[in-house]
């Protein structure tokens, strides 16, 4: 009885040559214009996702995008209206006075002298986001910083500062720029009895870091109750942090959230 003869195997799929592969990176833009409008449309995509992930308080939080022309000029959400409800044509563009130029609603004062001053103190800071998150909130009356916990946490290692003092709502100028003092060069600010506040050179950096420092601050307050967690060394730590702690890292780990908020909810972009 003759053997059946053995097939010859399969030749793979040949690769996909590497220039031929998508790779996403921030836009260029081809006028002041456009990349104006694309800045409002990040703006109000964060803070539908703010809203998204409960990290929104009454009439407290902000996000707060400079105008690419009119750089002392910030695009900031109206006093008062719910985050799921924001469109891109609700949007204000106020002066750094806190004098609203485009718009007809009210900004919340005590919040935009915060975020005002970190503005001036940071030129290159494009964005700045500032919400009464609930694990925020609970880690900032430790007054503590984070601890190197995990590969996501290690983004912040000797990054990020503590406002030490808490004394009441900010109702001038000074405590913003106590604000931006103590943050420094960092790209976020755990706010004692209050809460958390980042920075990036997009709105999308900006808004990653913050769900990414209250999801830290999360961890850290579940694991401290659980027991005593084990520290990733220094050497680790900052290594991890030169891998994922740049603002371009969160640029494209925000993607993805940009993408389901702005296909889920279309209407925001109007």
């Amino acid at each position: 009885m003759s053997q059946p003869s053995e097939s010859a195997p399969p030749t793979p799929p040949a690769p996909v040559p590497a220039g031929q592969l998508r790779f996403a990176l921030p836009p260029r833009h081809g006028s002041v214009a456009e990349e104006r409008e694309h800045r409002k449309r990040r703006l109000a995509a964060a803070l539908r996702l703010l809203g998204r992930y409960g990290h929104e308080e009454g009439v407290a939080g902000h996000i707060t995008a400079r105008d690419p022309e009119f750089t002392d000029c910030l695009w900031v959400n109206p006093f008062g209206m719910p985050f799921g409800h924001l469109t891109v044509s609700d949007l204000l563009l106020v002066n750094r006075d806190g004098e609203v130029v485009e718009g007809r609603a009210h900004v919340n004062q005590a919040a935009f002298l915060v975020h005002s001053q970190v503005h001036q103190a940071r030129p290159e800071v494009v964005a700045v986001a500032h919400s009464h998150s609930v694990h925020g909130r609970a880690f900032a009356t430790l007054g503590v910083r984070l601890d190197p916990l995990t590969q996501e946490s290690c983004a912040f290692y000797e990054d990020h500062a503590v406002l030490r003092a808490y004394t009441g709502v900010a109702v001038d100028e000074a405590e913003g720029r106590r604000v931006a003092a103590t943050l420094g060069s960092h790209k976020a600010l755990i706010l004692r009895n209050h809460g958390l506040l980042t920075v990036g050179d997009s709105v999308d950096a900006a808004t990653w870091w913050f769900l990414q420092l209250d999801r830290a601050c999360q961890i850290q307050l579940a694991a401290r109750a659980a027991g005593n967690p084990v520290l990733i060394d220094h050497r680790n730590a900052v290594a991890t942090r030169e891998h994922l702690g740049s603002d371009l890292v969160a640029w494209m780990n925000y993607q993805p959230l940009y993408a389901s908020v702005t296909r889920a909810e279309p209407d925001l972009l109007s």
